[in-house]
């Protein structure tokens, strides 16, 4: 089939604009289909598996009838010394079912810069942790990770949810999953209001 300048160039304007609409459309598909898959539509933290700070992947469903308070830290913060506070009340419920699970983070004027393994040395070392410490993630912003999204979202905690301000803020979880309590960061982790929600939470089945 023979074409003049005219008829080429109308084919090669079709062809060109069918291309374009073709890459718009695999783009936007590719697009939804991410935000269908970070949408926070989890309705336990047990659902969420987490890269430890040595890269090994844990389940929370592993806690699974147990305690847990969520808290993202942070190494050079003047809240830092909360690691101490934090390992005590751990050590004091641990054995009744209680664990803190730590998720470093360097939202808040860059206090986290530290790679995985300088974090837990510096846990170690200087506050003796052992409490399960995590990889570093984003917990606010555009790459907010799945998890602090379904933590701070009204839509999946419409009791508790809200953006997380600053380091060492502290979510307490009941044994089924269920977030149900909230403490802003500069609560102390031995504080009595901290003390009895552990305990009434200990306390339910």
């Amino acid at each position: 089939m023979k074409f003049g300048k005219l008829g080429l160039l109308t084919v090669m304007t079709i062809a060109i604009a069918a291309a374009t609409g073709a890459f718009a459309l695999n783009s936007y598909r590719g697009e939804r289909a991410m935000n269908e898959t970070t949408a926070p539509t989890a309705k336990s933290v047990h659902e969420f598996t987490m890269k430890d700070i040595d890269g090994k992947d844990v389940k929370l469903s592993d806690y699974s009838g147990r305690v847990l308070m969520l808290v993202n830290t942070a190494s050079q913060c003047g809240l830092t010394p909360q690691y101490k506070g934090l390992q005590a009340i751990y050590q004091k419920y641990q054995a009744q079912g209680f664990t803190i699970l730590a998720f470093p983070a360097n939202n808040f004027g860059g206090q986290e810069p530290g790679s995985n393994a300088e974090i837990k040395e510096f846990c170690t070392m200087r506050y003796k942790v052992t409490f399960p410490v995590f990889a570093k993630i984003s917990v606010k912003g555009d790459d907010q990770h799945p998890m602090f999204r379904f933590l701070t979202s009204k839509e999946t905690n419409p009791q508790f949810g809200g953006d997380i301000m600053w380091n060492f803020n502290k979510f307490l979880v009941s044994k089924s999953g269920e977030i149900i309590a909230r403490f802003e960061p500069r609560v102390d982790p031995e504080s009595p209001e901290v003390a009895a929600a552990i305990e009434g939470a200990l306390q339910t089945k």
